[in-house]
């Protein structure tokens, strides 16, 4: 079926047809275009998203556990669907919206050219029927006259009373009139042979030509707009199976969370390896000796017991000391064993992540060099010297670093054997070892070289915090004590009265830092301080002449001696 023969007489409404057609184009263009607008803003909006919501640097600890894990996943499977809407944004705008765009050029242009040469046609049909309309009233005006004048003349002629020139005369104005209406008879005969020769043409070929050109484009638009639909269909089914295997991953990713592996590592994270405390003694006050001594232990248990379960001097009063310097050691002796052994362990991995890489590197060097001995042209041998001495130095700087840490290592793996004592130990605490520690025994720093007067605060190193504090020194006699000047400042202790028992230096310990005390192998001493754990203890120095208290760390091989 043809629009140029089933729609002749319809040129109007195939006009605003066509207008109307190119506009619904037009409109569903305008569709697409926000549609791209909207999977962008989605793209947009879920990377930002994932964005905001994936985990910090300073988070890190938090992101062992699988949950966290697989949300991280999750959100790298998010960031890649985000990834698919922005395909089918860029495809839309990039491919198809500029073929609308150029097809609704195309059509509009089309359309006005064909209806231009319509209107062409049109109104040569009309100018060809007015002349042919005009031809014919002349014509009939004249077909009038020339029998007015014909029946004039008749009536003249048949007058007897009239000249005969009378009658001549109306004879040629008669035979005028007829040939004038002769002559307009054939230019109508002829116009209206020439119109219906123009009209023939015009509804038979010129405008079916039209019309078909006309139904050409608008099966073309049509054309298009199915094209299109099914282009962004497909645009949107190509995705659709990636976007299914993000989905797939998000759901393998949260089959892999297990509930157990992450109670686990919070025990890892947070177990500080200290035993649980033990049961309070009972006080006998009967006796009055007996209490005393519970009165002693009980204050040494509870009064200077600290969070970490250390023991502390004053802790009140030298509370904002510890917070300034109790953080960041480098044996990380601050923290619980369990912590502190997984935080030396991260600390010699890396070191030896360092040192393979360094000998990486040094193995290159050691390459190079030999090629430039072997061939000068390639280099200058003492080129490499240079980088291969950096290199020795960091090598050897990083060993020494690692037989600290190893050593520091060592030390927190043995902390609980270094020097424990048993229950029954604390409990059979002779009289002898009560006194002893106030009238017998002395302790002093061998690297100082000093004598500590009565009164004289010292130095004691702290379990928490690392370093130093004054603590009144303790004499041959109970009588003695502090200046007043230090009574306000430092509370004496009576942990340090009692002697919990004797200990055995197995290898020798040099006591550089501040606060620590050294010992040589084998020599013994009394030990005034319950084993926290935390790897340091208090010990007092069987010296005849000074006496001071002093903390002391003792290796993984050491054992207390009763």
């Amino acid at each position: 079926m043809s629009w140029g023969t089933e729609l002749w007489d319809q040129y109007e409404n195939l006009s605003q047809h066509t207008i109307k057609g190119i506009e619904f184009l037009e409109k569903y263009g305008s569709f697409l275009k926000e549609r791209c607008t909207i999977e962008s803003e989605y793209a947009y909006k879920l990377r930002k998203l994932v964005k905001n919501h994936h985990p910090k640097k300073k988070e890190e600890e938090d992101n062992q556990f699988s949950t966290s894990i697989t949300f991280v996943k999750m959100l790298n499977e998010i960031n890649d669907i985000a990834g698919q809407h922005e395909v089918i944004s860029e495809t839309y705008s990039g491919q198809i919206l500029k073929e609308i765009s150029d097809l609704v050029k195309e059509l509009k242009d089309e359309r006005k050219r064909l209806f231009h040469d319509g209107q062409k046609y049109q109104s040569n049909l009309q100018n060809s029927k007015y002349l042919l309309d005009k031809f014919k009233k002349s014509y009939e005006k004249s077909f009038k006259e020339a029998e007015k004048a014909n029946d004039t003349f008749v009536k003249i002629d048949a007058d007897i009373n009239l000249s005969r020139a009378d009658v001549e005369k109306a004879r040629v104005h008669a035979q005028q009139k007829s040939r004038t209406c002769e002559e307009c008879k054939t230019d109508y005969a002829n116009q209206l042979q020439k119109t219906n020769e123009l009209q023939r043409l015009h509804y038979s070929d010129l405008m079916p030509s039209i019309f078909q050109q006309l139904q050409d484009m608008e099966e073309r638009r049509i054309c298009c707009i199915q094209n299109v639909m099914k282009r962004t269909a497909d645009v949107h089914k190509q995705i659709i199976p990636i976007v299914v295997k993000c989905l797939d991953g998000i759901i393998s990713a949260a089959q892999s969370i297990n509930p157990r592996e992450d109670s686990y590592l919070v025990i890892e994270k947070f177990k500080s390896g200290y035993d649980p405390p033990e049961d309070i003694p009972f006080e006998d006050l009967s006796n009055p000796r007996n209490g005393d001594v519970c009165n002693s232990l009980s204050s040494n248990r509870t009064d200077t017991l600290t969070v970490r379960g250390t023991l502390s001097v004053g802790k009140n009063k030298r509370r904002g000391l510890l917070n300034i310097f109790s953080n960041n050691k480098e044996d990380c002796s601050d923290l619980p064993p369990n912590q502190r052994k997984k935080k030396l362990q991260q600390k010699i991995d890396e070191i030896k992540a360092k040192i393979q890489q360094e000998t990486a590197a040094r193995d290159g060097l050691m390459k190079m060099k030999g090629v430039y001995e072997q061939n000068s042209a390639m280099g200058d041998p003492a080129t490499v010297e240079g980088q291969l001495t950096d290199n020795g130095l960091k090598l050897e700087k990083l060993q020494n670093e690692l037989l600290k840490f190893q050593g520091y290592m060592s030390e927190a793996e043995g902390h609980g054997s270094a020097l424990s004592l048993t229950r029954e130990n604390r409990s059979s605490i002779s009289e002898d070892s009560l006194s002893r520690s106030a009238s017998d025994s002395s302790v002093c720093n061998p690297m100082s070289y000093k004598i500590s007067a009565p009164g004289t605060p010292q130095q004691i190193h702290g379990p928490e915090s690392g370093i130093g504090t004054s603590q009144p020194s303790i004499t041959d006699e109970a009588e003695h004590y502090p200046d007043p000047e230090f009574e306000n400042e430092y509370e004496y202790n009576d942990e340090f009265d009692a002697v919990l028992g004797t200990g055995k230096a197995l290898y020798p310990f040099t006591g550089q830092s501040e606060g620590s005390i050294g010992v040589v192998e084998g020599e013994e001493f009394d030990i005034v301080e319950l084993d926290q754990g935390d790897g340091w203890t208090r010990i007092v120095k069987r010296k005849e002449y000074t006496s001071q208290l002093c903390m002391i760390f003792f290796s993984p091989s050491g054992n207390a001696v009763d």
